[in-house]
């Protein structure tokens, strides 16, 4: 197959979960079929460095740049046409026009849409259309909303909203629907909801795989620290798990390792709580800490950083909400709690319990070798479109 691949962001550097996603799946469908690749870009980036990274990929690459004016313009203009606001952020005429052209320049035999922001571009067009819904972005809105200051209430309460309608009305425009989890496509508002593909993350077991080295600090959570739920979970750490941990070991260590830190995360900051920003290497946070938490409140999809850690045979704690994505075993595989009381207990334990923190990461790294693949999920979704194709 030809596959015409439009992202809304350039999948490099792989620091936001959508262009790890995004990466591996080009990564896994080059093996078999010829990729062209156009992406949207919003922010400065080092254009070389992805050139080069995706170049052994893709036949074709495109990067397409959205001026900061366009991006206000028309994030006023999809707030007029009701559409959501972050569809408008992505959206250019302009843009359109470029896209359009490429299509009809390569003549691919499918094309495949990463998350609704890119919906505009591609809804209209005739060749069979794949759209990675990727995580349903209205229950995230929604959960953010239901933690917003008074004043945020309404803007969030309105982009849920008008989010819940886009999911729906997008998804007849597209012959093949795809998701990372049961518990998202559950959310997504359309009788014909479980035609959605599961199409979950994997993790690369050869990059992320154990390693010696001296721990440094007690605790690490990672991810893209201006990301809403992640600045929510390092708040509720710091601010609310930590201090029960601390009259216990009061000497216990958090390590913050992330991009792009947001202000509320750098508040936290202390000689117990310690903010990396920008990393070369992921895998030097993980091995220089004990055990890895993630107490997503917020947010939905599947938390790449549980994958992460758990391919390096670190010990992991989340919450329900990110559990019922992951599947893994409670108390066998992961500790799961859904209060600072629950999460702080789970904590001290594996500080203080080393035979069941070594059993429980060696059970966690199983699950993860087992479930999690690249290959294995972006194969389901390649058959589907070779099916479509084909017929």
């Amino acid at each position: 197959m030809k596959i015409f691949v439009l992202l809304p962001r350039i999948p490099w550097p792989l620091e936001k979960g959508d262009k790890l996603r995004a990466f591996n799946q080009i990564k896994q469908l080059a093996k078999n079929n010829e990729v062209i690749l156009c992406a949207l870009s919003d922010k400065k980036t080092n254009k070389e460095d992805a050139f080069k990274a995706l170049q052994p990929y893709c036949t074709s690459i495109n990067f397409i740049e959205l001026g900061k004016i366009s991006i206000l313009f028309n994030m006023a203009m999809a707030f007029f046409k009701g559409i959501p606001i972050q569809c408008g952020y992505f959206y250019s005429k302009k843009a359109h026009k470029k896209i359009h052209n490429l299509i009809e320049k390569h003549s691919p035999d499918m094309l495949f849409g990463q998350l609704l922001r890119i919906a505009e571009y591609i809804r209209k067009e005739k060749t069979p259309k794949t759209i990675d819904y990727q995580d349903v972005f209205s229950m995230g809105m929604k959960r953010r909303y239901e933690i917003a200051p008074f004043y945020l209430k309404p803007i969030f309460n309105m982009e849920y909203k008008r989010l819940k309608r886009y999911e729906h009305d997008i998804f007849n425009d597209f012959d093949i629907k795809t998701i990372i989890s049961i518990p998202d496509r559950i959310h997504i508002d359309h009788p014909k909801k479980e035609e959605i593909l599961i199409v979950p993350n994997g993790v690369d077991h050869e990059y992320y795989t154990p390693q010696e080295s001296e721990k440094k600090y007690d605790i690490v959570f990672t991810g893209n620290m201006a990301y809403a739920p992640n600045v929510n979970a390092v708040e509720y750490l710091a601010n609310q798990i930590l201090p029960i941990v601390w009259e216990k070991l009061p000497n216990t260590r958090l390590y913050v390792a992330g991009v792009t830190p947001d202000p509320r995360v750098k508040k936290v900051a202390s000689d117990k709580i310690i903010i990396s920003g920008w990393i070369d290497d992921m895998r030097d946070a993980y091995a220089q800490s004990k055990i890895f938490i993630a107490p997503m409140r917020i947010g939905t999809g599947l938390q790449n950083k549980l994958l992460e850690a758990m391919s390096m045979r670190l010990p992991c704690i989340t919450t329900t909400l990110a559990n019922d994505s992951l599947h893994a075993e409670e108390d066998k595989e992961i500790l799961v709690g859904n209060n600072e009381q629950e999460l702080a207990q789970h904590i001290i334990t594996l500080l203080t319990d080393k035979e069941k923190a070594d059993t429980l990461a060696q059970k966690g790294y199983d699950f993860v070798h087992r479930v999690y693949d690249w290959g294995m999920a972006t194969k389901i979704m390649e058959d589907e479109m070779k099916l479509k194709v084909k017929n």
